[in-house]
């Protein structure tokens, strides 16, 4: 059976005065109908621009793009502008980072949820109407019959963020990516917001990608997670198998990283130690070798000469075995993260 999104060694690379920038570097997933698809990584590791490329949204005068996007059978690297705007907003839609900037101030939110629905339906401005009514309702927003006619500025963080889904959704898309739509958000609007998606998920069996880079958010909401740095992939598996055994120690880092409920409140946190490479000049062998403390464990110059290998399915793109990994993770990891 084919992945409804299959992504096959994905290449993404942008002009600039300084030089190119590689900011996805061979890049493998797919996803199936259903499932909801976990992208993790600090900024700057290729999250969105992996997403951005797969809805043809990067501008070709100034972007490299190569590898195999199928979208559906449908070739999407390449496509031409006619065909990815038949796709984009009707069969995979995109809620953006920034709800604020990502509406527009000049129309109403009404209007922006109508308009790609009459586009791609050839419905009327009224049916439109209704439609972007009924989907203001269905993601909770209060008097959907008035606040249609309101502006972003006149709308919450939260309820903008919601107006983003209703506009995604708006269309039923089978593909739905998320590009941290709880940024900024309090915890209690974050959660409301991912409990939404996972019922619109079990309604319309969407597949649904989610971009982040907290994995306490995709700890409950997610099936597989992909964790990206420095444009690659350096680890992937089912959610909860990455989560209590991970065995990248970029991954360990991250979990390292996030505060605990048993610590002390005097207790600092324990930062990834150095910086994201330049992804100008990244590194050679792996890209995770400057910042991290297993180099010497492996020998010789492995590290910094041999790119690293990510396994089908479960597995992380590391030069200690498999073994080592599981060893590390036990006796030295495991124990700092209580």
């Amino acid at each position: 059976m084919n992945a409804f999104l299959s992504v096959r060694d994905l290449s993404v690379r942008f002009s600039t005065e300084d030089g190119t920038v590689r900011a996805v570097d061979g890049l493998s997933f797919t996803l199936e109908r259903g499932r909801t698809l976990g992208i993790v990584g600090e900024s700057g590791s290729g999250k969105s621009v992996t997403n951005l490329a797969v809805l043809g949204l990067h501008d070709p005068r100034t972007t490299e793009i190569r590898g195999e996007i199928l979208l559906d059978g449908q070739e999407m690297t390449g496509a031409p502008e006619s065909v990815l705007e038949k796709l984009r907003g009707n069969k995979a839609a995109m809620i953006f980072q920034d709800s604020l900037t990502a509406l527009s101030p000049y129309y109403t939110v009404g209007r922006q949820i109508a308009e790609p629905y009459r586009k791609h339906t050839g419905a009327s401005r009224r049916e439109a109407r209704l439609r972007a009514v009924e989907m203001l309702r269905r993601v909770g927003i209060p008097q959907p019959e008035l606040r249609v006619d309101d502006y972003p500025h006149q709308f919450s963080g939260g309820m903008r963020q919601r107006a983003m889904i209703a506009m995604a959704l708006v269309c039923d898309p089978e593909l739905l990516i998320a590009d941290e739509p709880t940024t900024a958000l309090d915890v209690t609007v974050q959660a409301q917001i991912l409990d939404l998606l996972g019922e619109l998920q079990q309604e319309t069996g969407a597949a649904i990608i989610l971009i982040t880079h907290d994995l306490g958010v995709v700890a409950g909401t997610v099936d597989d997670l992909l964790v990206m740095y420095a444009g690659r992939a350096v680890e992937q598996g089912p959610v909860r198998e990455v989560l209590r055994a991970p065995r990248h120690p970029y991954t360990w880092g991250l979990l390292g990283s996030m505060p605990r409920l048993a610590a002390s409140v005097d207790e600092p946190l324990t930062p990834i130690p150095g910086t994201p490479p330049s992804l100008l000049a990244p590194p050679p062998g792996c890209p995770f070798h400057p910042r991290c403390g297993y180099v010497s464990e492996v020998g010789g110059d492995r590290c910094r000469t041999e790119r690293p290998g990510l396994p089908p399915g479960r597995g992380a793109a590391c030069h200690l075995s498999e073994e080592r990994q599981r060893s590390v993770f036990a006796e030295q990891i495991r124990p700092r993260l209580g």
